[in-house]
């Protein structure tokens, strides 16, 4: 599925830190979000780590009500395309539930392993307490969608990532990401959850009450 559409990203995906956002939280819009392991250190580079993380994302996309539309795993940073079923301001909230229980699972795997990567993810306080870090600080990157062509073009971005760090030759090679799933119409119930992306979602229902 090929558009003529250009979709311009900084090279490599490195875009400005940003400590603050705000999420633009309108009804029947796409949100394409992307945020980082902490100092962009190869966090998500095994596969059990990486199972974790998809455990967690498919939990927090049920608890929230997000329908995931594509995703992909890069070894420092995440892809998400995920739309809200309903009303209601519920980014923050579902960033945080797939953040700190994969957060907290990690901690706990390297404390019982002893591994030396604890003490170089916890960092010092000014308050004399310490960190622990697994994500980048800040809510990361988060844009609204609201035109197919657009959604497509995301889509198509995000699934090229690991081809164009030379992770895979074809974006379908790529394991923990939605593109086999999707391009070669896989089981969407597969962990995480997937659903299919459908021009429908983008329209209001005329006869939702008023």
């Amino acid at each position: 599925m090929q558009l003529a559409v250009r979709h311009r990203y900084p090279v490599g995906m490195t875009r400005p830190r940003r400590k603050r956002i705000k999420h633009f939280e309108q009804e029947r819009h796409v949100h394409e979000l992307t945020f980082s392991c902490a100092g962009r250190r190869p966090l998500l580079s095994n596969d059990t780590w990486r199972t974790w993380f998809c455990e967690g994302l498919q939990a927090a996309c049920d608890r929230h009500a997000f329908l995931l539309l594509a995703y992909v795993l890069m070894p420092e940073h995440v892809h998400l395309l995920a739309y809200p079923v309903g009303n209601g301001p519920r980014i923050a909230r579902l960033l945080a539930d797939v953040k700190r229980p994969f957060s907290r699972r990690v901690k706990r795997h390297l404390a019982e392993t002893e591994s030396s990567t604890l003490g170089r993810l916890t960092v010092p306080q000014r308050s004399g307490d310490a960190h622990f870090h697994v994500w980048q600080d800040g809510p990361g990157y988060d844009r609204n969608l609201t035109e197919p062509r657009a959604i497509v073009a995301a889509m198509e971005y995000l699934h090229a990532n690991p081809v164009r760090r030379g992770l895979c030759r074809r974006a379908i090679d790529w394991p923990w990401s939605s593109a086999r799933r999707l391009v070669n119409d896989g089981p969407l119930d597969e962990l995480p959850r997937l659903s299919r992306f459908d021009e429908s979602l983008l329209r209001l229902e005329s006869t939702r009450p008023r």
